[in-house]
């Protein structure tokens, strides 16, 4: 167990530090209706993480088992093809990063944060964690990794639980802290939100070439 939970530990990392929700969570925790709307964008980004990196565990489960020292190749294949989407991604949000002097473009929905309920932070926070493609595809690699390791069950919640608890700890973190002391949180979140509303196309290339590369190197050894 302690393996697999070190393979999909950089999935997990490569979730938590995706800018666009922790931007959104930030918002959120700016506008008028901050309490409910951040905890329910946290309860839908928790719930989506769940959702699809168990639905890929499943999936992955009925691929046939084959001797514990032989090949996988159709394990290998997958994670090659998911690796080989994230390059692409990569590749997409290093051209998207704003030139000297411009300013960053953000998701027009950003714009309607305000005026969200805490079902629609819910519903927002689901979108992100199990539909949004670059979240989608390390959720995907990391259910492949778990379901195609011979986990018991028992071993299976506990590796999920675990990557859940990292992947969300981003959006996570600046919620709660908000909760507890609003005030105190209000300066330091602004500077978050300015930082990486500007970084934002960088540092997604930069994390989503490491983990496909990641990704492709473990379907690689699986042949």
């Amino acid at each position: 167990m302690g393996s697999v939970i070190g393979a999909v530990l950089p999935l997990a990392i490569g979730i938590a530090i995706s800018p666009i929700p922790i931007i959104a969570a930030i918002l959120m925790l700016l506008s008028p209706k901050a309490k409910g709307t951040s905890i329910g964008f946290l309860l839908g980004w928790v719930a989506g993480i769940v959702v699809a990196v168990t639905v890929f565990t499943l999936l992955s489960s009925v691929i046939p088992d084959g001797e514990p020292d032989a090949s996988k190749p159709i394990n290998g294949t997958i994670q090659i093809l998911l690796g080989a989407g994230l390059l692409f991604l990569a590749l997409r949000q290093w051209r998207s990063r704003p030139k000297p002097g411009e300013e960053a473009a953000l998701p027009k929905w950003m714009s309607a944060i305000d005026t969200m309920n805490a079902g629609k932070g819910f519903g927002l926070g689901f979108l992100l964690a199990a539909v949004n493609p670059k979240n989608l595809l390390m959720g995907a690699g990391a259910g492949v990794t778990i379901g195609s390791a011979g986990l018991t069950v028992g071993s299976i919640v506990v590796v999920i639980v675990v990557f859940t608890v990292i992947a969300a700890a981003s959006v996570a973190i600046p919620v709660i802290a908000y909760l507890v002391a609003s005030k105190q949180m209000t300066g330091p979140l602004e500077s978050l939100r300015t930082w990486l509303v500007h970084n934002n196309a960088t540092v997604m290339a930069v994390l989503l070439v490491v983990i496909g590369f990641v990704l492709i190197g473990k379907g690689i050894g699986s042949f």
